[in-house]
Order: C-alpha cells, then sequence, then structure tokens
C-alpha cells in the first residue's frame, strides 16, 4: 500500500494537519478536499486509491459525495465524522461507503479501517472459496464449515448468512445489506429476525458465543466478520 493516494475530505485545519503528516509517516499521498465539489472533482480527475470523507461539508452533505462519487468511481470510502447517530452511520454505509469511525478517533483505528477497506477492495473482485479465521473454516466449494477440524452443522440459511458476512471480511455489513443478500429485499427491515440468526450461528461458530470474535456486533448498525487469517 506503499505510495497509495489518499483523498482527505474535510473543512477542519486542524484535522488536516494532524491527518496528513500521519498517513504520510505511514506511506500514503495525501490529496485534500475542504468541500464536497472539490472533493468529487479530485475523485474524478486523481482517481485516489482511498477516501476519508467526513459528512460535514460547507456546500453539501457527505451522504451526497457517497452517492455522487459511487456513479463513477469504486475506490474504498471510510467516513470520519462526529455524527454518531445510528441512522446516519446505515444511510453512508448503504450508499456505498466502506466503513465508519467516529470522531474522536485514534489513528490506529482509522489506520487499520483504511488497510482492510483497501484489501476489500483488491480482493473483492474474485469470490474467496475458503475462509479461515480464528480456527473455523469456511470451504464454499464443498459448502463445508469446520473448526479445529470437526465439522459444524449448519441450516442452509445459517450457511448462507455466514458465507455473506464471511464475503466482506473486516469490513461492517448494516442489518438492511445482511438482510437482503440473505433473504431478500422483502426482508431488509426484519431486524429482529436477523438478531436471533447470528445469535443461532454464533452459538455453533464462536469458541465463547457471549464473546464473539468473528461475527463482532456494530451496535445498532449491523455486523463485522472477522478478517481472514
Amino acid at each position: 500500500m506503499n505510495g497509495a493516494r489518499v483523498l482527505i475530505v474535510d473543512d477542519e485545519p486542524q484535522i488536516l494537519r494532524f491527518l496528513k503528516p500521519a498517513l504520510e509517516a505511514s506511506g500514503y499521498q495525501v490529496l485534500h478536499a475542504a468541500s464536497g465539489h472539490e472533493a468529487l472533482r479530485l475523485i474524478a480527475n486523481s482517481a485516489p486509491d482511498l477516501i476519508v470523507l467526513d459528512l460535514g461539508l460547507p456546500d453539501m452533505d457527505g451522504k451526497d459525495v457517497i452517492e455522487r462519487a459511487r456513479s463513477f468511481a469504486a475506490a474504498p470510502i471510510v467516513v470520519l465524522s462526529a455524527r454518531d447517530r445510528e441512522a446516519e452511520k446505515i444511510a453512508a454505509l448503504d450508499l456505498g461507503a466502506d466503513d465508519y469511525v467516529e470522531k474522536p478517533f485514534a489513528i490506529g483505528e482509522l489506520l487499520a479501517r483504511m488497510r482492510a477497506a483497501m484489501r476489500h477492495a483488491r480482493t473483492g473482485a474474485a469470490p474467496k472459496t475458503r475462509v479461515a479465521v480464528d480456527g473455523l473454516t469456511i470451504d464454499m466449494e464443498k459448502r463445508l464449515v469446520t473448526r479445529d477440524g470437526a465439522a459444524i452443522k449448519l441450516t442452509p440459511r445459517e450457511y448462507d448468512l455466514l458465507c455473506a458476512l464471511a464475503g466482506n471480511p473486516g469490513r461492517v455489513m448494516t442489518h438492511g445489506q445482511i438482510l437482503t443478500a440473505v433473504w431478500g429485499p422483502a426482508h431488509k427491515d426484519d431486524t429482529q429476525y436477523l438478531r436471533v440468526f447470528v445469535g443461532q450461528l454464533r452459538a455453533k461458530i464462536e469458541r465463547d458465543p457471549a464473546q464473539p470474535t468473528i461475527i463482532r456486533t456494530e451496535s445498532g448498525v449491523g455486523y463485522r466478520f472477522a478478517e481472514s487469517t
């Protein structure tokens, strides 16, 4: 990822003063836009490898930037915003953002989320056929799930749910995205239904279902599957 171009879209000078040297020290080239229109111009003309986007911009809402950018660019977008309402996170993710980090934030967490988003962008075009994490192995060609070599029996719906999550390691998926992928658009609001299935799935695949490490909850938003090993 050395030399990757990162576009920071934020109108707060102190954020740029903090982020720019930190990202450059990690080997990134840094571009900056202080408005939504400037961001869209740079996305079109400079083709950044990743976008770090604030939602509170002076000329337009950051969610509008996501929606417009997604019409012509595939670069991963990590939202970095002080807005902590669950509805804002869900809307940004459903419009095409890859992740969401709240202000104030730790630079280590942001860098980790950026790396995960770029890994996903690189590998997303090639569907995974095998996922391994924390002793759990999912062989999608054989439709076989094992924990430390022992087969785990899943229902067809549990298996579909597991594959939907495992296909996006390290990336938060909203309830609506998961429900649509597994049950179809008519069920995109059946959040309680999803919680029941996630609970059943955790009981079968987690070492300690009460302290899950593979399927992690993003409170009020959705779930994040652990990165593969």
